[in-house]
């Protein structure tokens, strides 16, 4: 039996250990054995290394700490209560509850000290590499021999399945090679997952494994040491060419006489039973619950004071920073704060219908490559794809181990892990990121789109070769579903411009949209400059007429992209040789049309012209909602194939001779 009199760190471990048992079993939900193993471990963190102020964690040079393991939240929040960040008792007896600041994985926004929503494993890790990049990056734009505004860590706990999945192994692989000498991440190596033993799916050595991806390994084969554990740390904040690993050997739902080292305590409640045999253990009063003892509260809640210490010399740095270099302090102050530094889109430039066709991937880079000088904190790549995404900043050099200064990141192929870096980069604050690589690799991003969605993160994600225009390559890279599936995601603008007009005037909405990622969809053929004077309506609200015949209109055309050149020729042909008066809409954004005023929208799509055609080079899925009942879809049900693009796109109906019949169709019913 442990003596909970005998150390006030012993008893400051338990009683978060208790807390966490006490909040799953009173959920009757949620994962107590991870907390219970990795509590000593997460204590020396808080107590003796982590750099932070409880009551601003949104100081800019905190370190960040970021548990990739979500389903442990209960570990989180006992910390986030115990050392001062604002949570209360109430918090954690309210843990998985509607409404509640605890919910069962942590979630950017709604908990003060969580840095980003975790749960879907691997994705953590990712986000951390993110952090540590842009800490880098930051440190090296803006810290001077004399002052240093920017010198912290990016602290990750992970666990055995973290380390399973492909976007966290992706994100390591990249930490190494850019040597982020400021990453730890600390692995509670319990060996067990929710089937059992980690050794039926999982035997590989992981510190030959991380030590081979240039990461620097330390073993701590008591996850109850703390002197080891803190030995541990130190020696990876020393380590400054390398990310460092710490794996930590420690036992799930320690100290349970029934349940340690066993499955049945990764994702169940213990029992109350049970619980009280673990306090019995542990020394703690076995039949109160949410006990924390006075000693360990003013113990933890030194971390407030101190922490107002640490800003407030921070503050001094940085006061005197700006006395010596006001005009970098300014640009800090932008980049920090999510500033759109002034004049960012004075060079965006605007094509003219007497200029050639331009594909919307080619736009896009000099649209990116006249605002990439004027807004420094402009930072991305691509996943080897950067000539043909068009995402290269020439302006200036690329981000590596021996130049941090860099704006462009080569991801490598390694979309997934791209994704969530970006995700991390933002996170962190003071740079405004984007990736891209071709939208039938979107899948691949999917699970790191959809988390960025849930946190209204604003990334640009560029998404190239949108069709299958994409031609010879075949349907393994021609996307045909892949619109439908990034418009499913809430809170994610998906834009599919028309022209190299539309493309610039989508760059300048996303760098302006402060509630979610936008998905820019872009177009590897060449296409036409439409007339920006024929426009009748406003791009930012996702569609607008080119050509509107109003309510006296017997047929509207929906298009967007490459389509709408193919309706645009179609309409003039039902005018002219069938009399049938035709508007026809680009609609470029769903979302942002959804967003519209009524009226706007009333006006593009008058609710009195009920025959309307979508053309779009994808599968129809939600265009039911803008054709309405007695409109139809002029669409792509199947994969494509391999052929030059002019041709797969005619032999699979995007043609104007196609769009003509089917309108033709469809307005003699």
């Amino acid at each position: 039996m442990v003596d909970a009199t005998e150390n006030l760190d012993q008893l400051t471990i338990n009683t978060i250990r208790a807390l966490c048992m006490d909040a799953v079993q009173k959920a009757n939900s949620g994962h107590p054995g991870a907390p219970m193993g990795l509590a000593p471990a997460a204590y020396v963190l808080f107590n003796t290394f982590l750099k932070h102020h409880p009551q601003n964690p949104a100081w800019i040079d905190r370190d960040r700490f970021v548990l990739s393991g979500g389903h442990a939240s209960s570990l989180l929040y006992s910390l986030l209560y115990l050392f001062g960040y604002g949570l209360t008792l109430d918090d954690l007896k309210n843990f998985r509850q509607w409404g509640s600041r605890t919910p069962g994985h942590p979630e950017y926004g709604e908990t003060p000290g969580v840095e980003t929503t975790t749960g879907p494993l691997g994705q953590g890790i990712a986000n951390a590499v993110g952090m540590a990049i842009a800490e880098s990056h930051l440190a090296a734009r803006f810290n001077k021999d004399d002052n240093a505004l920017i010198d912290h860590h990016t602290f990750c706990m992970c666990g055995d399945g973290d380390l399973m999945e492909g976007v966290a192994m992706e994100a390591v692989s990249l930490a190494g090679h850019l040597g982020l000498g400021k990453l730890i991440l600390i692995y509670d190596d319990n060996q067990i997952t929710i089937e059992g033993a980690t050794d039926i799916a999982f035997t590989e050595n992981v510190a030959d494994k991380f030590t081979a991806m240039n990461w620097h390994v330390t073993e701590v084969a008591n996850g109850n040491d703390l002197t080891a554990i803190q030995a541990a740390i130190q020696a990876g904040k020393e380590e400054t060419d390398r990310p460092s690993l710490i794996k930590i050997r420690t036992h799930i739902a320690y100290g349970s006489p029934n349940k340690q080292d066993t499955a049945d305590a990764h994702g169940a409640p213990l029992g109350d039973e049970e619980i009280r045999l673990v306090k019995k253990f542990y020394g703690l009063p076995e039949d109160l619950t949410f006990h924390v003892p006075e000693a360990v509260l003013n113990h933890t809640r030194n971390a407030v004071a101190s922490g107002e210490n640490l800003e407030n010399a921070w503050q001094d740095v940085f006061s005197a920073y700006k006395k010596a270099y006001p005009e970098d302090a300014a640009l800090f102050v932008d980049a920090v704060s999510g500033f759109l530094t002034k004049g960012w889109d004075k060079d965006i430039p605007e094509f003219s219908t007497s200029d050639a066709p331009v594909a919307t991937r080619a736009a896009s880079g000099k649209v990116l490559n006249a605002i990439a000088p004027n807004l420094p904190a402009l930072m991305g790549g691509s996943a080897d794809l950067a000539p043909s995404n068009k995402t290269y900043l020439t302006c200036s050099g690329e981000f590596q181990k021996n130049g941090r200064k860099g704006r462009n990141i080569r991801f490598g192929v390694r979309e997934h892990a791209m994704g969530g870096v970006l995700a991390g980069m933002y996170l962190h604050s003071g740079v405004r990121p984007y990736g891209g690589t071709f939208l039938v690799f979107a899948d691949y991003m999917r699970p790191a789109i959809r988390l960025a969605s849930l946190m209204n993160l604003p990334l640009i994600y560029v998404f190239t070769h949108d069709s299958v225009a994409v031609g010879e390559d075949g349907p393994t890279h021609q996307p045909v579903e892949h619109l439908a599936a990034l418009r499913a995601i809430p809170g994610l603008h998906v834009v599919r411009p028309a022209d190299a007009n539309e493309t610039a005037q989508a760059w300048r909405q996303a760098l302006t949209t402060s509630n979610g990622p936008t998905a820019l969809i872009l177009s590897r053929q060449k296409l036409p400059v439409l007339d920006v004077s024929k426009r009748d309506g406003e791009f930012q609200y996702g569609a607008y007429a080119i050509q509107n015949r109003g309510k006296e209109a017997d047929l509207i055309l929906i298009a967007t992209g490459s389509e709408v050149h193919i309706s645009l020729k179609a309409a003039e042909i039902l005018e002219k040789e069938h009399n049938i008066q035709t508007s026809v809409v680009s609609m470029p954004s769903w979302e942002w049309f959804e967003k519209a005023p009524a009226p706007y929208r009333a006006r593009i799509l008058p609710s009195e012209v009920t025959c309307r055609l979508a053309v779009e080079a994808g599968i129809g899925m939600g265009w039911e909602k803008y054709v309405g009942p007695k409109g139809a879809m002029v669409s792509i049900e199947r994969f494509g194939a391999s052929a030059p693009g002019k041709e797969v796109l005619e032999q699979l109906g995007m043609s104007v001779d196609n769009v003509v019949n089917q309108a033709l169709s469809l307005v003699k019913g």
